[in-house]
């Protein structure tokens, strides 16, 4: 490539609080056009915004998940300019006293792994929305947004790719349904992205004037918008052109991006502290008390699942999709003391179960007291795994436990030795073209063999037990 892309990206991510950052307004999504504003929102003259503790303490959470410094005297800033759909003519925001500081985000990509450094994450409260199709000769303003609370999460310029900017998104946003202090719904604007794209000669390290792509949320047109921007630049360069800092809005109908303003800096914006609020005074002890919240992280979780079970990749990824199916697994593998088995089973019947109820975790009736239950009766012989595979549509749809459906359907295995050797002695003077194939080497027909047993028992006998008294009077 004769061109090195250098990407850096602002994530807009909006916290689960029930209220706005500066007033009791509802944050739910959903709601009429304007319904959920009061005074404080609209910036009436004389209202004085107060400070909402859950979003300070979700933004220390997140801060401290990604190993960043919480500054303990953040201040919070008024950044000064006119959109419709801003009423104050002002957005309350942070600068260079946020309330996170560095930090970095480990990052798997095709190319290895890459950490990606945060410059800073600042608490700051959401705009509103202007509407532009629901009439035909206006724009309308809905301020059910405004006030909302965002961590803005500025990383410096460490992505080389747009395949690298996806993977960090979406590792980020991962985390942040993971510690639950977002819902990370893109269609709804909770998790949102700009992205600052330059490029410069492969080998290079130079600097070169940045574009920002503004407002994208989702993982593939962040992916699209970036290439195509990189595109973009560097056919200005290969023509002898410049190519001009500046803001661009992605149009995934036309797939191109175009100019929707010259770019500010932080000057043209005239940031002055807020003269409402009081700085943020986060005291050590505070600070370790959020410390003690955090849970187990996706990471460190992973690692323990390879280390402790030997999980691969495809299961691990599967179990910590969530934090409470993360959390299912943990309960389910203790009570069931195998690892390895219960994330086989949660990968098998229940994933599928799961899928169709397309919900959350917390919504199945299955408890992990009964699930393991039918574990324990397949570790211990009791039943087969085709038996438990069966039954565990039952477990799901009722409130019976594994060993009260075994006994009203005889499903008890038998492991009588005695027992199977004698089916085994009946199939086999049954069938006799098919023993002598399997002796002249067709290995195949052990299956059929074994099934024949099986089918003898009604499905009772232990599987492993008919395979090995199969194949030990084969030998004969």
């Amino acid at each position: 490539m004769r061109y090195e892309p250098v990407i850096g990206l602002e994530l807009h991510i909006q916290l689960a609080t029930a209220s706005k950052l500066f007033s009791p307004s509802s944050a739910a999504f959903g709601a009429e056009p304007n319904a959920h504003v009061n005074e404080i929102d609209l910036g009436y003259p004389g209202v004085l915004p107060v400070l909402n503790a859950q979003a300070v303490r979700f933004a220390t959470l997140f801060g401290l998940a990604i190993g960043a410094e919480i500054n303990p005297h953040a201040f919070f800033m008024r950044k000064n300019y006119f959109y419709p759909d801003l009423p104050k003519g002002y957005q309350i925001s942070q600068l260079d006293d946020a309330i996170i500081r560095g930090g970095v985000v480990t990052v798997e990509t095709a190319d290895g792994v890459r950490k990606v450094r945060i410059n800073r994450g600042q608490l700051e409260e959401d705009a509103g929305k202007s509407v532009h199709d629901a009439f035909s000769d206006r724009t309308g303003i809905d301020l059910n947004r405004a006030g909302v609370p965002l961590i803005e999460l500025v990383s410096e310029p460490d992505l080389r790719s747009a395949a690298e900017a996806v993977a960090y998104m979406r590792q980020l946003h991962h985390l942040v349904r993971y510690l639950g202090i977002s819902d990370g719904n893109m269609q709804e604007g909770s998790f949102r992205c700009d992205a600052n794209v330059s490029i410069r000669v492969a080998g290079s390290n130079d600097l070169n004037p940045r574009v920002e792509l503004k407002n994208i949320n989702s993982f593939r047109f962040v992916e699209q918008a970036i290439n195509l921007e990189i595109e973009r630049q560097s056919d200005l360069m290969d023509s002898g052109k410049t190519v001009e800092q500046e803001t661009r809005l992605f149009d995934p109908d036309r797939m191109e991006t175009r100019t929707m303003r010259s770019k500010e800096e932080a000057n043209d914006y005239r940031y002055f502290p807020d003269p409402d609020l009081l700085p943020l005074d986060l005291t050590p002890e505070w600070i370790e008390e959020t410390r003690a919240m955090l849970p187990e992280l996706p990471q460190a979780r992973a690692a323990r699942y390879q280390k402790d079970y030997g999980l691969d990749a495809d299961a691990i990824q599967f179990i910590l999709q969530t934090r409470d199916m993360a959390d299912y697994y943990d309960t389910l593998s203790a009570a069931c003391g195998d690892g390895k088995l219960a994330a086989n089973w949660m990968q098998g019947e229940f994933a599928r179960l799961y899928n169709e109820l397309a919900g959350s975790i917390k919504d199945i009736p299955l408890t992990v007291e009964r699930f393991a239950g039918l574990l324990q009766r397949v570790q211990d012989n009791t039943i087969s795994a085709s038996a438990a595979k069966k039954l565990l549509p039952q477990l799901w749809a009722g409130d019976a436990t594994a060993d009260e459906l075994i006994d009203a359907q005889g499903l008890r295995q038998v492991n009588d030795d005695g027992q199977i050797a004698a089916w085994v002695d009946e199939v086999i003077a049954a069938h006799p073209e098919q023993v002598a194939a399997y002796r002249a080497g067709q290995g195949k027909m052990l299956g059929f063999l074994t099934g024949q047993v099986l089918k003898r028992s009604q499905g009772q006998a232990n599987p492993k037990t008919v395979n090995a008294l199969l194949q030990e009077k084969l030998k004969a």
